[in-house]
């Protein structure tokens, strides 16, 4: 038996293919990560994806998924590396600084420190877990141009782009002007970079 804690829209979506008969034989439940509405050492596995960073009490979410799993089963997470992993974000942050020093405040590369290595493994290790592990996963990222890889940031949502939609039109283009500097492309003008998470595990003793 397994659990995943996902962020609650995305659970609101697979709960309604769930109901259609389109999300195979899996339970969705809404609840509040850091007091899970399971019963202790429910499962053999229970899995946090890219939502730690967004719990305002990460130390408790861990704890949470450590109760949930029986003794012997694992309790895992994985989160964005902002801080130095995700190249796109990196750039853009560098970017918006130039222009804005607010910009700085908004940095998830600041704002979340649970997404770092070394504190996950401590959280990991606060919970009570053992034999605690943390690795990478790298995903290329690649765009044709740069208006490909600038698009998704117009879409408003997330720190981000919400943060880009707030700026004067003129500050906005002098950030764009400034990532687009920044960005190495490939020969055919294509832009390659790598996105990075770290993953976290440990066995529940």
């Amino acid at each position: 038996t397994y659990a995943a804690a996902c962020p609650p829209r995305r659970t609101a979506r697979r709960s309604s293919a769930a109901a259609a008969g389109e999300g195979g034989p899996f339970r969705f439940v809404v609840g509040d990560a850091m007091r899970l509405p399971v019963r202790d050492g429910a499962f053999d596995l229970a899995v946090s994806g890219l939502a730690l960073n967004f719990v305002p009490d990460p130390a408790a979410a861990a704890a949470e998924l450590r109760r949930a799993v029986r003794r012997g089963g694992q309790a895992a997470a994985y989160v964005w590396d902002y801080a130095e992993g995700m190249g796109f974000l990196r750039r853009f942050w560098d970017a918006a600084a130039t222009v804005d020093p607010a910009a700085a405040a908004r940095d998830e590369g600041a704002r979340f420190p649970v997404c770092r290595p070394e504190r996950l493994r401590a959280v990991w290790e606060e919970a009570g877990l053992a034999e605690v592990s943390v690795a990478p996963i790298e995903v290329p990222t690649r765009f044709d141009d740069f208006n490909d890889l600038w698009a998704p940031f117009l879409a408003g949502q997330g720190p981000a782009p919400g943060y880009l939609a707030a700026l004067p039109r003129a500050t906005r283009d002098q950030l764009r002007d400034r990532f687009d500097a920044t960005v190495p492309r490939q020969a055919d003008g294509s832009i390659a970079l790598t996105a990075r998470a770290w993953a976290v595990w440990g066995r529940c003793a």
